[in-house]
């Protein structure tokens, strides 16, 4: 079936099902906008086809999807034409999976990071394998967590979510499965098998409890609950506070401390804004929120830095501006959040 995806996504319509296999493995099936807006045409079909029970999305290769096309967003904004429109379609495609009116189902072997969440953790079943891992690492290039985080991260029981955003680190499927990110939990090696069933059936929900098997939390009681002592505080300068009070006597503290000393200090005084702002809004109100954000970040200094540092001059370390946390001003983050006027995002 084509939706104009050319060789980067494929579309098959198998029994009950539609199916979107990501086709993209020696890129780690970064999100392009042409795989975004062939999948959002997809779904508009399918949605409407009485054929159609539910949809599925994997991937081919080692990855489900490592993010978004970071390398060309990055060449397009310094040639001074940063990439809008991608984004807009983007977080539109993030929306509709979210009112998608039938199953949707993400199966995940591998790591899924920003943009592969987005087209991902919005759906009606989440599933991974022993594989998989997932990660929100924005702060870590100058960037935020968007694709709708502000919408999945603060939902998250003992504040996990803000630490997710905050820190950037990796989890494991029963972190996901356990923190509510994921919904079920399968054996890798049975993904052929389950994905015949479902074809054939239609019904995730059925099958899924023959194939469900639970995984175990790897993150320990202590550190979930550090997690929630010191990321619930009442502002980013208090979860430092608390974390600098712990780190001396507490390995996990002092260890979480130092990868947020990484970080890029405007990129943690947003996302601590945007995953609190996120817990009273609507996934739609979340993505026009994020769409100002966005505007914001592809017209500052960091998002740039941040991927010079991590991919133009491998290894490098990153110059933010402002350098510390301490130097960020109210006013300075404000304006992220600020109206964009004409060019609010439409959805």
């Amino acid at each position: 079936m084509d939706f104009d995806g050319g060789d980067e996504i494929r579309f098959e319509r198998l029994g009950r099902a539609g199916v979107v296999t990501l086709t993209r493995p020696q890129a780690l099936n970064a999100v392009t906008h042409r795989m975004v807006k062939a999948l959002d045409k997809a779904l508009r079909a399918w949605e409407r086809d009485d054929g159609v029970d539910v949809v599925i999305v994997k991937a081919e290769g080692r990855a489900f999807s490592a993010g978004g096309d970071i390398l060309h967003i990055y060449e397009a904004g310094r040639a001074g034409q940063p990439p809008v429109e991608f984004f807009a379609d983007e977080y539109r495609l993030n929306a509709r999976i979210n009112r998608f009116k039938k199953p949707y189902v993400a199966l995940i072997d591998g790591i899924v990071m920003g943009g592969g969440v987005g087209i991902s953790f919005h759906g009606s079943q989440r599933v991974m394998t022993e594989n998989a891992q997932f990660a929100m690492p924005e702060v870590g290039i100058g960037f935020f967590p968007d694709v709708g985080a502000s919408h999945l991260l603060p939902d998250l029981g003992g504040s996990f979510g803000m630490y997710l955003a905050l820190t950037g680190n990796r989890i494991r499927h029963g972190d996901a499965l356990w923190s509510g990110l994921a919904t079920h939990t399968i054996k890798a090696e049975d993904q052929a098998s389950f994905l015949d069933r479902l074809c054939a059936t239609g019904d995730p929900e059925t099958v899924l409890r023959g194939y469900f098997v639970p995984a175990k939390r790897e993150t320990d009681q202590p550190a979930l609950k550090a997690i929630a002592r010191h990321f619930a505080q009442p502002s980013l300068s208090d979860i430092i506070a608390s974390l600098e009070r712990a780190a001396p006597a507490d390995e996990f503290a002092a260890k979480t401390l130092a990868t947020i000393r990484t970080r890029s200090p405007i990129s943690l005084h947003v996302a601590w804004r945007q995953i609190g702002a996120g817990l009273t809004l609507s996934m739609d109100e979340c993505m026009k929120m994020e769409f100002r954000i966005l505007n914001r970040m592809l017209a500052g200094h960091d998002f740039y830095e941040g991927i010079r540092a991590a991919i133009i001059d491998k290894g490098s370390k990153p110059q933010w501006r402002p350098a510390s946390l301490d130097a960020v001003r109210a006013a300075d983050v404000d304006a992220y959040f600020a109206p964009l006027g004409e060019r609010e995002l439409d959805l």
